[in-house]
């Protein structure tokens, strides 16, 4: 037996009571992760690995590239898809995988621990598609674009989302994003097309995990499932005004 504050209860009661307690869920579903820091360290050394297979091949020469960036008129005629997911993790440059890499580090932890692990992956990846679904629709068919950049911003996105839910300062998220907005129109060889449309995923997933009343959170599933649907749909109308 285990003494209680108000006696003794048996082990096999306890452990149930732990399995159930209110401190391992989360208030938007699911249960909360033991390290929730594990999860963006596993997509940064992903992100890494294929980084250093870039370079070990002739970075933007390199035959990998040619499979891993996104290139609208390769995924039109060629019918490579698969770069929609790809290029999210295909860098080159030290700057621009480095910078990524701190960002997600920073901000991945702290979505993680409000929504879980598997909701955080689902904005990530929704971001992710929804910054290539944006490429695809506007930008040139022969123009290669590659980075996490996209689901970068989705996270900042989910950031503005959840102070904006939890009634937190704003001002900082929404500089920061403001900053990063100017700079992708601003600076050379930025797809702003990319970031863009993974800010515009990211707040849409959020507000998919974050809104839905208590009684319709069933719901969050299909719906996240619905956003990356329609991001395929979108780059699949890319693809088609290309072949036109």
């Amino acid at each position: 037996m285990i003494p209680g504050s108000v006696g003794f209860q048996c082990p096999e009661c306890v452990q149930q009571g732990m399995r159930q307690t209110r401190q391992a869920s989360l208030p938007y579903g699911g249960t909360r992760s033991t390290n929730p820091k594990a999860t963006s360290i596993a997509l940064a050394v992903t992100n890494i690995a294929v980084w250093i297979l870039l370079l070990l091949t002739g970075g933007y020469a390199g035959v990998p590239m040619g499979y891993l960036a996104l290139t609208p008129g390769y995924v039109a005629v060629n019918g490579e898809w698969w770069q929609l997911l790809t290029s999210g993790f295909a860098h080159v440059e030290l700057w621009h995988i480095g910078f990524n890499m701190l960002v997600l580090y920073l901000l991945g932890p702290n979505v993680e621990q409000m929504v879980g692990r598997w909701r955080f992956l689902a904005i990530y990846f929704i971001s992710l598609l929804g910054g290539s679904a944006s490429v695809m629709l506007f930008t040139s068919p022969l123009t290669s674009t590659l980075g996490a950049s996209g689901a970068i911003y989705g996270l900042l996105g989910a950031m503005l989302i959840l102070a904006i839910k939890h009634r937190g300062d704003v001002r900082g998220i929404l500089t920061w994003i403001g900053i990063n907005v100017v700079v992708s129109f601003l600076w050379a060889n930025v797809s702003w097309q990319g970031h863009l449309g993974g800010l515009v995923g990211g707040v849409l997933a959020t507000l998919v995990v974050l809104y839905l009343p208590k009684d319709q959170r069933r719901w969050q599933w299909p719906l996240l499932a619905l956003l990356a649907v329609l991001s395929l749909g979108l780059s699949y109308l890319g693809a088609m005004q290309i072949m036109r």
